[in-house]
């Protein structure tokens, strides 16, 4: 199977998963999951939130992560395993445009970092506020790449990479900040929205988890940056790196909306 726009593999979902901890729990708390609740995590890869969500909902309750990435999911279904929740948590593949589920089958409905990498957001959600049931709440939490900055000598070179990322390496880059527009047009009630910095002091962090090996040669082959500039950015942020003094951040946006 091909690889998408940006896509991202289990160890790039940890490193970056690692970094949002506590905005992961944060999404978790606005769901508003009780024991007993029918619970989706759309996009859910590797399993990284169906494990921790698996609690909230109890064993009496059900938790499914779909994704359309067949590796992801065998990943996310030996740990639910290894996590002795399996009976409850479960992972399939499906099209985040066309859910296979009843409507109004979940309690409650989560997305995190999935929506950059679409090309119909607005479908997506209004597939997730479908199969949810009247009151039940949606949570979307994605990056507007549109933010990602880097302390660097060059700020020309910097903001051409920044906005390739978001134009062109992926799909859907300035996502964080198109939510409100998608959660006022599915008419969801109670819709709040919170935006949490993410930044790095850490070079080699940095270039994990914003894949920049890879954006950095997609934007050399579309003649974004030479060869000699992307030699000098890099460069200069090594240098950054050796002197303790690298630096760089994106915000990430997430917003919860209850279904009339």
């Amino acid at each position: 199977m091909s690889q998408p726009k940006g896509y991202a593999d289990p160890e790039y979902l940890r490193a970056a998963g690692n970094q949002i901890t506590h905005i992961k729990q944060r999404s978790y708390n606005l769901m508003q999951i009780q024991l007993g609740h029918k619970v989706l995590d759309l996009g859910c890869g590797p399993g990284t939130d169906t494990i921790p969500l698996a609690p909230l909902a109890g064993a009496n309750g059900q938790v499914i992560g779909a994704d359309y990435d067949e590796t992801m999911l065998a990943v996310a279904e030996q740990r639910a395993g290894q996590a002795g929740v399996n009976e409850w948590v479960k992972h399939q593949r499906v099209d985040a445009m066309s859910l296979p589920f009843a409507n109004e089958y979940f309690d409650s409905c989560r997305s995190e970092r999935l929506f950059q990498h679409l090309l119909d957001p607005a479908q997506a959600l209004s597939e997730m506020a479908r199969v949810t049931k009247p009151g039940g709440w949606l949570v979307v939490l994605d990056t507007d790449w549109g933010t990602w900055s880097t302390d660097c000598n060059d700020s020309n070179i910097e903001r051409r990479l920044a906005r390739f990322m978001a134009e062109s390496y992926l799909n859907n880059g300035y996502s964080g900040r198109k939510l409100y527009r998608l959660f006022k047009q599915q008419n969801l009630a109670d819709i709040s929205f919170e935006v949490f910095p993410v930044a790095t002091p850490i070079y080699a962090l940095a270039r994990q988890v914003t894949q920049a090996e890879k954006s950095e040669q997609e934007a050399l082959k579309a003649g974004v940056i030479t060869d000699e500039e992307l030699h000098r950015w890099r460069t200069d942020l090594e240098q950054a790196d050796a002197e303790g003094i690298y630096f760089s951040s994106v915000n990430l946006v997430m917003f919860a909306g209850r279904k009339n």
